[in-house]
């Protein structure tokens, strides 16, 4: 299922009401622009957003998720080795799938209850719907996932379209928040550099 698909589809499939949610998040880059959003969870309490990051966006006219007849799945793929020339990271932590990274920008991470939500909801719309997702090509396509302080985003890097699992992205936010609590988040980058996750503190 494409990720337009999955944002569309997920509000039928769950018939999510119409929130009243007001407040607003952190921006995932500068002139952000959100495409499609949706709530997910057994509650329908964490908000699925597509995003572009357009270099020049005047409007949302006519952006849309590319897609591709044949993504590239990389469900499974683990977090590269630590390299501190490309990030500018304090601290280095091994997990199951590989290398994640804190963060040592000013200002303190999540709540790592706040993202535990975002973990359960990512595993019941796994379990009880669809574990992947598929998502445009580069920065212009990015998915976010967003509850009270904590917020989390997958980054396509490559010229392809990807599918991803919601159940890697889940082991991956719940191996982080808890580990840079302390710091400003936390990121996984692909071995390959193909994409990477990101965990932040949002602000309300």
């Amino acid at each position: 299922m494409k990720i337009t698909g999955t944002v569309l589809a997920i509000a039928s499939l769950l018939l999510v009401k119409a929130s009243s949610f007001t407040k607003r998040d952190q921006e995932v880059c500068a002139g952000q622009i959100t495409i499609s959003e949706t709530f997910i969870g057994e509650n329908s309490d964490v908000k699925l957003s597509h995003v572009s990051c357009p270099d020049n966006a005047d409007s949302k006219r006519g952006l849309q998720a590319r897609q591709s007849a044949a993504p590239t799945d990389v469900c499974g793929n683990t977090c590269m080795p630590f390299r501190l020339a490309l990030f500018v990271l304090s601290k280095l932590e091994s997990d199951p799938s590989g290398t994640t990274f804190c963060s040592d920008a000013a200002g303190g991470g999540p709540n790592p209850a706040d993202c535990t939500v975002i973990v359960n909801a990512m595993r019941f719309f796994s379990q009880n719907f669809n574990d992947t997702f598929t998502i445009g090509t580069g920065a212009n396509n990015t998915v976010v996932l967003t509850y009270e302080t904590c917020e989390t985003f997958y980054v396509n890097q490559v010229a392809n379209n990807q599918t991803y699992c919601f159940s890697d992205w889940a082991t991956i936010v719940a191996f982080i928040a808890p580990k840079c609590e302390n710091d400003a988040g936390g990121l996984c980058l692909a071995t390959n550099d193909q994409w990477f996750i990101d965990v932040q503190a949002n602000t309300p």
